[in-house]
């Protein structure tokens, strides 16, 4: 089974080969000049400050990409959490929440003390996903980010990470990162809907770091970037978990075969890393990126794993089915990230993370001397 949008994802990956391919790609190739038209200009009102961009009073970390999904920027963004995190930093992580259908201007998805807020639905699954993993974190959802962005310093984060916000410019940043999938950086060099690229491939020099992911794939061509690249692989964890989170041995999985789902931008990846694992597929089934699993799209779904036994899917698909009544027990095989240059990007969070301790610092002592004067 293959949804519709990993078909076009395939189209547009690669450069045309066939008379179908060249006239699909002649179709949407008028589209795709307007639209890197448009985002040319765009940056370019942004960069001379013809259009206002908040300066907020923390740093501000962004995490982006110029393709559209499948890069790794969920578990890129979960590895820089654990690292502010581990220096002893109140993290916030604001996200549009793509996929959920939250209602009001900015939403709270987790206050840092471990408990969701919103639902899934509601803010959508990364955003949940990250909430998961990091029970300290503070995450917030809205669709001007702006908006999410003040609401974390309200909160008392002391730096802020803006998920997938390359090209999200109303939003001043102190670190720019953007990520590359190792095997195929720019697809086939051209914007949507032509091509994957949000932005063509010169927006790189608004960046100060890149990471190339998936990067166990074969070297990729070299990238106009005069900055520093870093290099991460993916792999699936030491242990499988329940939907409820609770640890399960990779042993499970042995003399039986499980149906493999997955709601992502990718799902062949999801499903060639566990046969490399030595897990026996029975079936796959790949669904949109951010699926739906309730009302029908759930009875759909429960319908087409009947008979099936055992069922695998990835984090961000568990974190939406939790409270589902599935036919036969299901375990998720989450997803974590290897850096090649360890070191070197402990190097580049240094300054910020220095920044944030700082304005810490300068924010308690004014706070204890003003406490002082009254």
């Amino acid at each position: 089974m293959v949804a519709p949008t990993h078909r076009y994802r395939r189209l547009i990956d690669n450069p045309p080969s066939s008379l179908c391919t060249w006239a699909v790609f002649l179709l949407l190739w008028p589209c795709s000049q307007l639209f890197g038209l448009v985002v040319r200009l765009r940056a370019t009102l942004y960069a001379r400050g013809l259009l206002a961009a908040y300066r907020p009073a923390v740093p501000v970390i962004s995490v982006g990409n110029l393709a559209v999904g499948g890069t790794g920027k969920t578990p890129v963004t979960d590895a820089l959490v654990k690292r502010l995190v581990a220096r002893g930093l109140r993290v916030a992580v604001v996200s549009r929440g793509y996929g959920g259908d939250c209602a009001g201007p900015v939403g709270t998805v987790a206050a840092g003390d471990g408990c969701l807020l919103m639902s899934p639905r509601q803010a959508g699954d990364e955003p949940c996903l990250l909430a998961r993993r990091n029970p300290t974190l503070l995450v917030f959802v809205a669709s001007r980010r702006v908006r999410g962005v003040q609401a974390a310093e309200a909160s008392g984060a002391q730096i802020v990470i803006l998920d997938d916000g390359f090209q999200h410019l109303a939003v001043r940043r102190d670190l720019d990162i953007v990520l590359l999938d190792s095997r195929a950086p720019f697809g086939n060099s051209q914007v949507l809907p032509a091509g994957p690229l949000r932005e063509p491939p010169a927006a790189l020099r608004r960046a100060d770091l890149v990471i190339m992911t998936h990067a166990a794939a074969p070297t990729a061509p070299g990238i106009a970037f005069s900055g520093p690249v870093l290099h991460c692989r993916h792999r699936l964890g030491e242990e499988l978990l329940t939907l409820d989170g609770a640890p399960v041995p990779w042993s499970t999985l042995d003399d039986q075969a499980a149906l493999a789902f997955a709601g992502i931008a990718r799902p062949e990846d999801f499903f060639a890393a566990l046969r490399a694992r030595g897990v026996v597929l029975s079936a796959t089934l790949a669904f949109n990126d951010h699926q739906d699993y309730t009302g029908e799209q759930l009875n759909r779904f429960i319908q087409s794993c009947d008979n099936e036994k055992l069922l695998v899917t990835t984090e961000k698909d568990a974190v939406k089915l939790q409270a589902a009544d599935l036919p036969c027990p299901c375990l998720v095989a989450p997803l974590v990230l290897d850096f090649d240059e360890t070191g070197e990007l402990d190097k580049v969070l240094e300054e910020v993370i220095c920044q944030a301790q700082n304005l810490h610092h300068q924010v308690t002592k004014v706070t204890k001397v003003t406490k002082k004067s009254w």
